[in-house]
């Protein structure tokens, strides 16, 4: 098969990439599982903006501080100051964020100094990228196939041409394009619990370690203070950490709160982690009693819905929480308009990493990096688009993928372990 632009993922940054990409370009968006199986459905919290000039230096200054200043301070500028042209496109989409009448609501999170959270209900995730995967598939000019798994590049002299693949039966294809774009999420399911999505294994990543494409800071993980304690395996369900920032707060067995709940998430998980050591219990308790009955219901229906399924009504008690893995803020490294270290390959969203979010991302500051630098992949492309120069005859034997997903789970989780330990 041959396309002019591949994507590979159809999150936020995959789906918006494509949007933003010229009419007249053939474009083929490629995912690993259905559509709608992606982690940026699952995002809770919402989405943060620049509300206002007067702003800007508390926005900045609460990122990087979050990130314990191991930010790259350009490329959080870019975010902040691109914030409401990535608001003002969503809207146009469709997307509904919460009102006060004609003017938008906001909300606040941990580690943030004011409120400037922009939300829907606790499925902002689920508002935003459907209504990017329904704009995706009303293009003529954008192909989505489901079920499609990367497992190899096609590259040459450190040029891009492409991807390898195969479909549900197992099928293999080869995909050959002017331009790559990786958007493949994150790496929870190389971990036991975790609040992605289980087929999310960092194949782009060990794709990278194959072929020495640069990789930046891939044992920054982060760990989410939140997520409903179950004996049940599967993904973590996450309780966002909007409960928090409207009021919720942490208890220990005894019913006494141990931390302040609004501290960056890698600070308010070192505390759980600790408390829970400390009583030798798997979990503790959250309690949503200082937000009224009604708000509970209103701003956060799903978490409220999903919890009373599992037998706690968190208008009348605490429920269990345990920290799982959420977020991985490292990845392929890229530049301010997403270029990776290879020619013709780009990488967006959560495979990627750009500087933004240092040691530890701020809270609803995922959906935006996102959205941002897979515009200014799509923009850069667009600006500087040239035909792929003559790869010549491609001759794949796919018997060399046999066994392939062990293999590449094993080596992103050896490289996640030998920068742990030569940072140590």
């Amino acid at each position: 098969m041959n396309t002019d632009i591949i994507i590979v993922g159809c999150g936020v940054a995959g789906l918006y990439c494509a949007l933003n990409l010229p009419k007249d370009k053939k474009i083929t968006v490629v995912t690993k599982n259905e559509a709608p199986k992606s982690d940026s459905f699952l995002a809770q919290g919402g989405i943060c903006v620049l509300r206002s000039e007067e702003d800007y230096d508390s926005f900045f200054d609460d990122t990087m501080k979050a990130g314990h200043y191991e930010n790259n301070p350009d490329s959080v500028e870019i975010m902040i100051r691109s914030s409401q042209e990535i608001i003002g496109d969503l809207v146009s989409l469709g997307v509904r964020f919460e009102k006060d009448g004609e003017a938008f609501s906001y909300t606040r999170e941990g580690a943030h100094s004011k409120p400037r959270i922009l939300f829907h209900e606790d499925e902002t995730g689920k508002e935003i990228t459907s209504h990017l995967l329904e704009a995706a598939r009303s293009r003529a000019n954008i192909t989505l196939i489901e079920n499609f798994t990367m497992v190899d590049l096609v590259c040459r002299n450190n040029h891009c041409y492409g991807i390898i693949g195969h479909d549900k039966s197992g099928e293999y294809i080869s995909i050959t394009a002017d331009y790559t774009v990786l958007a493949t999420g994150g790496i929870g399911g190389l971990f036991k619990h975790s609040t992605n999505y289980r087929h999310l294994t960092g194949d782009a990543l060990a794709l990278a370690l194959k072929y020495g494409i640069r990789l930046q800071h891939i044992d920054y993980i982060q760990i989410h203070p939140t997520t409903l304690y179950t004996n049940k395996h599967g993904r973590e369900f996450l309780i966002s950490e909007s409960v928090r920032g409207e009021g919720a707060i942490l208890l220990n067995s005894k019913g006494e709160r141990f931390v302040n709940e609004l501290l960056p998430r890698d600070v308010v998980t070192k505390a759980i982690f600790e408390e829970m050591k400390k009583e030798g219990s798997e979990y503790v308790r959250l309690s949503m009693a200082p937000i009224p009955e009604d708000e509970i219901k209103a701003h956060f229906p799903n978490i409220y819905k999903h919890c009373l399924e599992e037998g706690y009504d968190v208008t009348k008690e605490p429920i269990p929480v345990v920290p799982s893995q959420h977020y991985f803020m490292g990845g392929i490294d890229v530049d301010r308009y997403s270029k990776t270290s290879m020619e013709r390959l780009y990488a967006v969203g959560e495979t990627a990493c750009n500087g933004v979010h240092g040691r530890n991302r701020l809270a609803s500051n995922s959906l935006l990096e996102s959205l941002v630098f897979a515009k200014r992949a799509a923009g850069h492309i667009a600006d500087n688009y040239t035909k792929n120069e003559n790869y010549g005859e491609l001759a794949v034997d796919y018997r060399q993928y046999e066994g392939y997903e062990e293999k590449y789970r094993q080596s992103v989780l050896d490289a996640i372990e030998k920068e742990k330990s030569r940072n140590e």
